[in-house]
């Protein structure tokens, strides 16, 4: 495993910390100190020919990097598939997540895999992605952008031919979209309703009145905050919801601060037992509302939220009489099945345009004391289970096998991140 040179265009940037320069080390990127891509391949030496290798060799049959010959040639033009991977949020338990599981799956499949967090900056972003567009990545898995924005930098990525996947990013502008690239998703509808349906039926237990939910959101325009907050509608369309309140937030620069002031001055409005649930769409607002009602006393209304993380959970056990549960999607199984994608672009397979990710109910009064995102499986069933997910080409179980039988550094585990 190797700390690769950076791509075209990236070649000016440093890592300066107190006035000191450092080199990396894996564990420090998968850590997340770093903007820089550090790329894991296969470290099998390349076989000269069959006339070549030793009996033992011989018996373990070819390496990874001689089928990726025959199941991706025009990848392989260079002798290696080197895929991208951009996050543009801030480092943290999500990015981490996504992109241990891209790496640990590329790597199984003999690929080389740069990572690259642009810590949610968007002019940062550009100047990744066009370092990005000008190197020689076969494919790139881009997560979280905005429409028009993700559209200008995934745009001249494929006119050079390189296959794209984005994980909550849909890149179009004035009615124009880009071909071949395949879209993934969380389902935000999902997660809404099921949120709100564990909402109810821990607020109202028997009773048949609708929820008094006080709701947190954002003005119009995040999407998928959009799309939760439709959802919202929704259940109040039905009757199964009252929506006896709502906060605005616009501080995203500090999330937590702003939940917590904001809902700190609209708890006087409503006495106890007034409303039975605080429902936080973003998990980013979730750890000062819980704060904030805990600073109150007010164990009198419930939070549900979406989206979970380290510190979520940490904060769930310490207030688990008022935060009672979260819906979310396992990123880390999103980043393998993104990477599944990228694979089976570059073997030729046909896809479907888009993907979603369906949601997951993880309860406080389930989560262990020892729980993180690491060992959530343990507590919450099928989680991280991606059987079925595009694993299903026989030539994508021939390269792990090949590439486990060669390869001597074990697959990223969890423990590495922390």
């Amino acid at each position: 495993m190797a700390i690769n040179t950076l791509p075209m265009g990236l070649n000016s940037i440093t890592i300066i910390h107190m006035g000191k320069r450092y080199f990396l080390a894996v564990a420090v990127f998968l850590a997340f100190f770093s903007l820089f891509p550090v790329s894991f391949g296969s470290c099998a030496k390349p076989e000269a020919g069959t006339d070549s290798v030793s009996a033992a060799t011989e018996r373990k049959g070819p390496p990874a990097r001689v089928l990726l010959q025959n199941f991706m040639p025009e990848a392989m033009a260079d002798d290696v598939v080197k895929i991208a991977v951009l996050v543009n949020q801030k480092a943290g338990d999500n990015a981490r997540q996504f992109i241990e599981g891209c790496v640990t799956e590329g790597r199984s499949m003999g690929f080389t895999v740069d990572a690259f967090v642009s810590g949610g900056d968007e002019a940062r972003c550009r100047e990744i992605a066009a370092g990005i567009a000008g190197a020689d990545y076969d494919g790139v898995i881009f997560a979280y952008g905005d429409v028009g924005f993700s559209y200008d930098i995934l745009r001249p990525m494929a006119d050079r031919g390189i296959r794209i996947v984005t994980f909550e990013a849909l890149p179009y502008r004035d009615g124009r979209s880009i071909g071949g690239l395949v879209t993934t998703f969380q389902d935000d509808y999902g997660l809404a309703r099921l949120s709100l349906e564990a909402l109810i039926s821990s607020s109202l237990g028997g009773d048949r009145r609708p929820a008094r939910v006080i709701r947190v959101g954002c003005a119009p325009g995040i999407t998928f905050l959009d799309r939760r907050a439709w959802e919202f509608a929704q259940m109040v369309n039905e009757g199964r919801i009252e929506e006896a309140g709502v906060v605005m937030l616009d501080g995203l620069e500090n999330p937590q601060a702003a939940a917590w002031d904001a809902i700190a001055a609209i708890l006087p409005r409503f006495p106890r037992w007034s409303v039975d649930a605080l429902w936080v769409p973003w998990d980013e607002f979730a750890g000062g509302c819980a704060e904030a009602l805990a600073a109150a006393g007010r164990h009198d209304i419930k939070l549900v939220s979406v989206g979970i993380s380290n510190e979520d959970i940490r904060l769930m056990h310490r207030h688990r009489e008022i935060w009672i549960a979260s819906v979310t999607v396992d990123l880390r199984l999103a980043g393998t099945v993104n990477m599944r994608m990228i694979a089976a672009l570059l073997a030729g397979e046909t896809l479907s345009d888009t993907f979603s990710f369906d949601p997951q109910l993880v309860r406080t009064e389930d989560l262990g004391n020892t729980v993180n995102i690491a060992n959530l499986s343990v507590m919450v069933p099928d989680w991280g289970d991606g059987s079925g997910l595009f694993d299903h080409y026989e030539w994508m179980d021939k390269l792990k096998a090949a590439e486990g039988k060669y390869f001597r550094i074990p697959p990223a585990s969890a423990a590495e991140l922390q």
